[in-house]
């Protein structure tokens, strides 16, 4: 659960530096500059692995579709949408976790689905404010396509890491070799360059951003969804949600317009982790 914990605090604090200190710059470019940032702290263990290319390819291909294709949807999504809408629309990746997690195990607990609706309430409850004028619905479907992405990669990763002798940390660096063709394919097709470079600030507000809630932030994350149960996974998604309203409030000088809803949304959040069940590991399940 800690691995969970702490890659969703790591997140909180994208959302204010995306779009407070990165307005501007190619998506694109920034998701390429994330992602290779990345893959160079995590290359080595691919090197030190001696994996096969096979299980390599295969990690690579979900990386590229969970890191890669998620990232340039996801930060598409901030040319049409508000931050705060960003933070409401990724609530849906639970319902994508849990409807992945009951197709591959042919089942579907009631308590499942219980916690993702609490989880998702919570969440609502601490971001919904009114749909603005300015934002289009097509921010709206790059981003549930993002979701889906996401969601793809949590729910496999325990597939490939089932059965091989390669480390998750191994495992993450081909997946984000992997993703790093998707965004640099992306600049190619637009054909236009990379835009404005990035200045002093941005630079070190993407240095941190590739090397913490990137590169540290899904490595823990996928340790942690490959230990967890599915209904568990899917709830505690949406924890970074009214962790990203709170490093508004504290670290990015943000105002709420309602403390109290806030904390009503993180206690419909905790209580979806209680209703989902213990965070037993997958293998512990499966011994007893």
């Amino acid at each position: 659960m800690f691995p969970l914990l702490a890659a969703s605090l790591l997140w909180a604090f994208s959302f204010g530096l995306i779009k407070g200190e990165l307005t501007g710059l190619n998506s694109d470019f920034v998701s390429l500059i994330r992602l290779s940032l990345a893959a160079l702290a995590f290359g080595f263990l691919v090197i030190r692995s001696r994996s096969e290319w096979r299980l390599g390819t295969r990690a690579m291909g979900l990386g590229a579709i969970q890191f890669g294709l998620m990232y340039v949807l996801y930060l598409a999504s901030y040319r049409y949408l508000p931050g705060w809408m960003v933070a409401l629309f990724t609530v849906t990746t639970p319902f994508y976790v849990m409807f992945l997690a009951a197709v591959r195990e042919r089942r579907l607990p009631p308590r499942y689905v219980a916690a993702v609706i609490l989880a998702i309430a919570g969440a609502l409850v601490v971001v919904a404010k009114g749909l603005p004028d300015d934002a289009s619905w097509k921010g709206v479907v790059l981003l549930q396509t993002a979701n889906l992405c996401f969601a793809i990669g949590q729910v496999f990763f325990a597939d490939l890491k089932r059965g091989s002798y390669v480390s998750e940390s191994s495992l993450i660096g081909w997946m984000y070799l992997g993703a790093l063709f998707v965004p640099a394919i992306a600049l190619l097709i637009q054909g236009n360059g990379v835009g404005p470079m990035p200045d002093g600030r941005q630079w070190l507000s993407l240095l941190y951003l590739g090397l913490l809630p990137t590169g540290l932030g899904f490595y823990l994350w996928n340790l942690g969804a490959a230990r967890v149960q599915p209904g568990f996974l899917a709830s505690i998604n949406n924890l970074k949600v009214p962790l990203a309203v709170i490093v508004s409030w504290t670290i990015f000088g943000e105002e709420a317009d309602d403390y109290l809803r806030l904390l009503g949304g993180l206690a419909l959040v905790v209580a979806a982790l209680f209703v989902a069940g213990s965070p037993r590991t997958v293998e512990t399940q499966k011994s007893s």
